[in-house]
């Protein structure tokens, strides 16, 4: 039996796009608040707002979910080590912004040697293609001698970039995606880049862990400020 702060699982109605509470979501697994809906872009875009996104493999229907603690970078706060520094410094990788949507989310979907199969299913990968065609969804690609070394991807809504998930073939490779994304996103006035779940990686460039509801206090405000510039171009570089 659920005691009283346990949450419940709620299935959703495709007819409607509605969510419930945050607050409902499970302990465990963390953070896991529905089943079924759409990734359709209204239904991306409502769960965005709330800070809920989806997460399943190709086994599972679709699970959407709200963590707590949240994972997120206050841009202001990013740290930049010394031996990243000096990779930035040598200017071995060149950074551009959309230009290789779909190969950066590919290469996020290639198997890892650390896991088994993928999140990122064909459903997914084709939901977050059409968010990049319509203006929503955005990468950053790391290219050394005309080859993509590294990236990543996500979700940008007022103020708010969501990553989703980063990828490296060479060493530093999405560090250096991430940070310029980061330094980027600052000049551009946005107070909060949303990371989901912790790991060492992030935390290593600064992500920090946040309440539930101090994120979302931190989103609401965020979420209603004017859109990033469109199109994406990149104009910080390390010096």
């Amino acid at each position: 039996m659920m005691g009283p702060n346990d949450g419940y699982l709620t299935l959703l109605d495709e007819r409607h796009i509605e969510f419930p509470p945050t607050n409902c979501a499970l302990r465990d697994p963390n953070g896991l608040l529905a089943i079924g809906g759409k990734l359709s872009p209204p239904w991306l875009l409502t769960a965005y707002r709330r800070g809920i996104f989806p997460w399943f493999s190709d086994d599972q229907p679709i699970l959407w979910w709200s963590p707590s603690p949240r994972c997120v970078v206050f841009p202001e706060r990013c740290r930049i080590g010394r031996s990243l520094r000096k990779v930035l410094r040598r200017g071995t990788f060149q950074v551009t912004f959309d230009r290789a949507f779909e190969q950066v989310v590919e290469a996020c979907r290639a198997p890892r040697p650390d896991a088994e199969g993928t999140w990122i299913t064909d459903e997914m990968r084709d939901a977050y293609v059409e968010m990049h065609r319509l203006g929503h969804a955005h990468s950053v690609e790391v290219w050394r001698e005309n080859r993509l070394a590294g990236g990543l991807y996500g979700i940008a809504l007022g103020r708010v970039f969501f990553g989703e998930s980063m990828f490296h073939r060479e060493t530093d490779a999405s560090k250096v995606a991430f940070v310029h994304l980061v330094r980027q996103l600052e000049l551009w006035g946005c107070p909060l880049i949303d990371c989901q779940v912790s790991n060492p990686h992030l935390t290593s460039l600064g992500a920090v862990e946040v309440p539930r509801e101090d994120f979302e206090r931190l989103l609401e405000a965020a979420v209603r400020q004017p859109p990033f510039p469109q199109p994406w171009k990149l104009s910080w570089s390390y010096e």
